[in-house]
């Protein structure tokens, strides 16, 4: 009984969390400052607030001097992930933002094999042509929107490309670490391009009251505590659990996205048609995942 109400309130609290995640559209909608700016204010309030868990949660880990510089730089991808992605929002919806974004399981199909160098799944190909297809439709019905919709497909991008690589660095370091490193990267990111570019946006726009209190709350609830419990939950929840259960991510978006703005996030038949083939795309992959999981678990009992 204990064991059932402990998984029971773990997968409340990572939905709880998916929520949150899904809570970042809508905060990237009401901050008023530029992309680049809110990214750089959300990365430098998220790396204070994992720095500040890291300091009292024990004994101190520093990474290797190449690890380190790598975690940098790989801070720089999101730094650029995030910016699309705001960017996308700021001159589409929030729901064009996240229905585009779930285009990033295409993008991983075809990144995966390289950095793993495994054969390519020919499912999540053929998922994947499906996926532009949906995003065709969110094109044809959508036409006034096709800078929001090419930023964020540009995110989904840049999101697989860090998330495959992270699923490498995992190896070499605790996630909480490698996430303190690539928010610092991002800080340093952006602030190389402002100062290189003579674009001294990031340092001189001033979040008004209301901007700042939305950025505690992407910074430290939506970025670092949502981080912190997300991996907390790894303790109890299998990796497939929380994979599959974060697919829930672009659907709470856009329902909190239509309770916040209203009219203004309503699209045409063509948009949730499209969107809604997408998000099918992902649901279907993982259940063929969890069926061959399956599969996988079978025969080696059958080798023992």
């Amino acid at each position: 009984m204990k064991n059932f109400l402990t998984q029971y309130r773990n997968h409340l609290l990572l939905h709880f969390i998916i929520l949150i995640w899904g809570f970042t559209g809508i905060l990237g909608k009401l901050i008023t400052l530029p992309s680049g700016p809110l990214v750089w204010y959300r990365m430098l309030i998220a790396c204070a607030g994992i720095g500040v868990y890291l300091f009292v949660s024990g004994p101190k880990q520093i990474p290797k001097i190449k690890n380190m510089l790598l975690y940098i730089l790989v801070g720089f991808v999101v730094a650029a992930h995030w910016i699309t992605f705001f960017e996308s929002i700021k001159v589409s919806t929030v729901s064009i933002a996240l229905a585009c974004l779930s285009s990033t399981t295409l993008f991983v199909a075809f990144l995966e094999p390289i950095f793993y160098k495994r054969k390519i799944v020919w499912h999540e190909v053929l998922l994947g042509l499906v996926v532009i297809i949906g995003l065709g439709l969110i094109f044809n019905f959508e036409p006034k929107y096709h800078l929001g919709i090419g930023l964020a497909i540009l995110s989904a991008f840049l999101a697989a490309v860090f998330g495959t690589v992270n699923g490498i660095l995992v190896r070499n370091d605790k996630s909480k670490i490698i996430s303190f490193y690539e928010m610092l990267g991002g800080v340093i990111g952006i602030t190389i391009y402002f100062l290189s570019s003579q674009k001294f946006e990031v340092f001189t726009t001033l979040p008004t009251f209301a901007d700042l209190i939305y950025l505690l709350i992407l910074g430290l609830i939506c970025t670092a505590f949502a981080f912190v419990v997300s991996v907390e939950v790894l303790k109890y929840l299998s990796p497939f659990t929380v994979t599959i259960s974060i697919n829930m991510e672009p659907i709470y978006a856009i329902i909190l996205a239509l309770l916040f703005f209203g009219e203004e996030e309503k699209m045409t038949v063509g948009f949730y048609l499209g969107a809604g083939l997408i998000l099918a795309t992902i649901f279907t992959n993982a259940y063929l995942k969890a069926q061959k999981r399956k599969r996988n678990l079978i025969l080696q009992n059958n080798l023992l």
